[in-house]
């Protein structure tokens, strides 16, 4: 497995917290990611997972804590410190972000080419057989047959959507994707296949990306390394197969021991 820590970090989380009210959220929550390593967040419903995810990816602002990013010059950006057109020159470039409902993710009246092209087009590109050509290129990668280019996604089954809104994230060839629950909902063949698909592109594009899940065998499948969180708290940390195998909190050995009873 590749050795991160000898790369300066992509992304930088520091004590990050949230409260709804009287509620807290996130307690402290903290973490590094590095370049092409692919990080799952792991708890039951309610732990605090989606609320970090969005917190991280400033679609959400916590109460307090910092997310620092290293842009493409080698800088560490804060998050937090930019504009709101920053933030949003930054979702649709650098980074990803693929919803649970693939419909959140998608604009569910235009054409699958359409969803692919219009983040090329965000970028300045407006030469239509360019764009035509790469949503082509996209919906290929992702085993989306490139004759359904001009359906719009309201016509395609729920792994095939999934599929098109990972194809326009993937697009301008991000360095971070944020992944919420991406599995869930769909039926076990369909997920298997889209987990095989989300496992070659993070290491085809040596892509970095954080994924969301309460299922520890999809952690297993796609993370190099997991955080484990409990009312909001990160609880335990490390290798995914050092954790799993060999888990050191209560919590875990509780989520390890009930995905094991038949």
């Amino acid at each position: 497995m590749h050795s991160f820590e000898t790369d300066p970090p992509l992304l930088s989380v520091r004590g990050i917290r949230k409260h709804y009210g009287e509620r807290p959220a996130l307690h402290d929550a903290s973490f590094d990611l590095w370049p092409g390593e692919v990080l799952a967040v792991v708890g039951e419903s309610g732990s605090g997972k989606s609320t970090l995810l969005n917190a991280v990816a400033a679609r959400s602002q916590p109460d307090a804590g910092s997310v620092q990013f290293r842009g493409r010059d080698g800088a560490l950006q804060d998050v937090f410190a930019m504009t709101e057109a920053q933030q949003r020159l930054l979702a649709r470039t650098d980074w990803g972000f693929v919803h649970q409902n693939a419909a959140d993710g998608l604009r569910m009246e235009v054409s699958a080419g359409a969803n692919v092209g219009e983040r090329l087009m965000g970028l300045g590109e407006r030469h239509y057989g360019r764009l035509r050509a790469a949503a082509t290129e996209w919906l290929q990668r992702v085993e989306i047959d490139p004759t359904r280019i001009d359906d719009a996604p309201r016509h395609f089954s729920g792994g095939m959507r999934q599929r098109l809104q990972i194809a326009r994230n993937l697009v301008t060839q991000p360095r971070l994707v944020f992944m919420d629950e991406p599995t869930s909902g769909l039926d076990v063949s369909v997920q298997a296949r889209l987990l095989d698909l989300l496992r070659q592109l993070t290491r085809q594009m040596q892509l970095a990306a954080i994924i969301v899940t309460h299922d520890l065998a999809v952690a297993r499948l796609l993370a190099h390394r997991m955080v484990v969180m409990q009312r909001g708290r990160i609880v335990e940390a490390g290798l995914t197969d050092q954790v799993l195998d060999d888990p050191q909190h209560p919590y875990t050995q509780l989520l390890v021991s009930s995905v094991l009873q038949p």
